[in-house]
C-alpha cells in the first residue's frame, strides 16, 4: 500500500469517450525517492519512509542531513511514511513513481482543508439561526447549550461556535480519469482537500466501491 506525495494544482474539467464532461482536480505526483526503510526486527513495524521535493541542505537540520546523507539521498522538503508488506523490496534510493496508477483506479487523497479562521454555528454547523427581526435577540446565536437541573453542565462534543477547517481531511474512492508519468499528472474525479499547491497524499482505495 506504498502510496505518492503530490501538489494540487486545481480544479479543472475533461471531456470523456461519450462526449459528457466532467470535474477534475489536477495534481502534481511525484516522484519520490525512498529515504529509509523500516523493518519489524529494528524498528518494530514494516514501513517505507519517502522524501518529496528537493530542497537545499542549508534549509534542513544537522539531524536532518545526516539523515539523508546516511541513506544517500539529497534532502527533501517533505518526509512520508507508508505500511507496507514485509515481502516489500523497496530500498533507498529507490523512486516511487506515477506509474503505480492507471486509469479507473480508485484511490484516497488526504490533504489539509482550507481553514476558515474563528466561525458560529451557522457557518460550522449549518444551524438555521432563529428570527432576524421583530425584537427576538436571537438572530445567529445557538440557543440553549446545556440542562438545567441534570447534569447541569455541558455535554463534550456539543457543536459550538470555533476554529473551523485547516484540517487533515481524507476523501475516499476517486476514480483516476487520466495519468501522464511523463509530466508527473494525475488526473483526478471529483474535488480533493485543500488549497492550490497544498501537500496531498495519494493512496490505492481501501474501501472500493462496489466490495464488502
Amino acid at each position: 500500500m506504498v502510496g505518492l506525495l503530490g501538489r494540487k494544482l486545481g480544479i479543472t474539467r475533461v471531456f470523456l469517450n461519450d462526449g459528457r464532461w466532467v470535474e477534475v482536480t489536477l495534481l502534481q505526483a511525484g516522484p519520490c525517492t525512498v529515504v529509509q526503510r523500516k523493518t519489524k526486527d529494528n524498528d518494530g513495524y514494516e514501513a517505507v519512509q519517502v522524501g518529496f521535493e528537493d530542497v537545499k541542505e542549508k534549509r534542513c537540520t544537522k539531524p536532518l542531513n545526516g539523515h539523508f546523507k546516511k541513506s544517500g539521498v539529497p534532502p527533501k522538503r517533505v518526509l512520508r511514511e507508508f505500511r507496507v508488506d514485509s515481502a516489500e523490496e523497496l530500498k533507498p534510493g529507490d523512486e516511487i513513481r506515477l506509474d503505480m496508477f492507471k486509469a479507473g483506479d480508485r484511490v484516497d487523497v488526504s490533504g489539509t482543508s482550507k481553514g476558515k479562521g474563528f466561525q458560529g454555528v451557522q457557518k460550522r454547523h449549518a444551524f438555521s439561526g432563529g428570527p432576524g427581526t421583530h425584537g427576538s435577540n436571537f438572530h445567529r446565536a445557538p440557543g440553549s447549550i446545556g440542562q438545567s437541573a441534570y447534569p447541569s453542565k455541558v455535554i463534550r462534543g456539543k457543536r459550538m461556535p470555533g476554529r473551523m477547517g485547516n484540517a487533515r481531511v481524507t476523501t475516499q474512492n476517486l476514480e483516476v480519469v487520466d495519468v501522464d508519468p511523463e509530466k508527473n499528472l494525475l488526473v483526478i474525479r471529483g474535488s480533493v482537500p485543500g488549497a492550490r499547491g497544498g501537500l496531498v497524499v495519494v493512496e490505492h482505495s481501501v474501501k472500493v466501491k462496489g466490495t464488502k
